[in-house]
């Protein structure tokens, strides 16, 4: 028997009892609108929640909020007549550099930290949501959240590449305590609550 077997073997020997998991529901939200927790969260945080009823209303907003005489780029079929498509299909992410706006879609919201739930599948080239200089993402007002516990029995265990929370626009303060929007990645994210 190699070193390698008899520490394995020790080991699987001195495996404690199983007990059973603790009952943490009381961390579930609790009697707070998740819709008006998640908008008041994302704006202090320094982002911006629009409220819509279409994709249509979505159209009249984005050149009143943003330059859209600049690149835009959308990974929603519904606004492909007003943005470039990214279909995810590789490209070369340094074509990316010189993008104004994103619009994409989250999976869902999460009201208790104003962040957003996206993968892979849905904005398509990993660094979409990073390199623009503005974010916005449309959140089914259904598909909100109360807590980060919900949220993560939400992923439970699906199978995806890349996954990640974003709440708010970059910054960090960490020079001189001196608050610097867009330092990592978008300078600034707004949330259109679809419903």
């Amino acid at each position: 028997m190699s070193s390698r077997d008899r520490i394995l073997a020790a080991i699987s020997q001195n495996q404690p009892a199983s007990k059973p998991l603790p009952d943490i529901s009381f961390l579930k939200g609790g009697d707070e609108n998740p819709e008006e927790k998640f908008i008041t969260v994302l704006t202090t945080i320094g982002g911006k929640v629009l409220k819509v009823k279409s994709f249509d209303e979505i159209k009249k907003l984005l050149p009143e909020h943003f330059d859209t005489s600049k690149r835009v780029v959308t990974t929603l079929n519904e606004l492909s007549d007003i943005a470039e498509l990214n279909t995810g299909q590789p490209i070369d992410p340094h074509t990316l550099e010189d993008i104004e706006l994103t619009v994409t879609t989250a999976h869902f919201a999460v009201a208790e930290n104003g962040a957003v739930w996206v993968t892979e599948d849905i904005i398509g080239q990993r660094v979409l949501p990073f390199i623009c200089q503005h974010l916005a993402v449309v959140v089914d007002v259904n598909n909100i959240v109360p807590t980060m516990h919900e949220a993560y029995q939400k992923i439970g265990n699906s199978v995806y590449g890349f996954g990640t929370f974003i709440a708010g626009p970059s910054k960090t303060a960490d020079i001189e305590q001196s608050l610097v929007l867009g330092a990592h990645g978008p300078r600034s994210m707004t949330a259109f609550l679809l419903g």
